[in-house]
């Protein structure tokens, strides 16, 4: 009974959690796109590749210069990397 219980209550979490990105998605949608405005000059991520707006990217200084990323998780790579 416990157990049928738990699973409820889990299969529940799913769908509400579910549900809720899909809301969230559809209202962030209804704001329209959030791309730069054109000719706005993007940085590279160094371990990744990947261009970013350098007013969303996560900078770090390594001696004289900053570099940018895209996530947390490359930073740390690029961190574990020069270290």
């Amino acid at each position: 009974m416990l157990t049928r219980f738990v699973l409820f209550l889990l299969l529940a979490m799913f769908v509400a959690r579910a549900l809720w990105r899909l809301i969230d998605g559809i209202v962030e949608g209804a704001r329209g796109p959030s791309t730069p405005q054109r000719g706005v000059p993007m940085v590279r991520d160094p371990v990744c590749g990947t261009f970013v707006v350098p007013a969303r990217a996560i900078t770090i200084v390594d001696g004289r210069t900053t570099v940018s990323f895209c996530s947390e998780s490359c930073r740390d790579k690029y961190r574990a990397r020069t270290a």
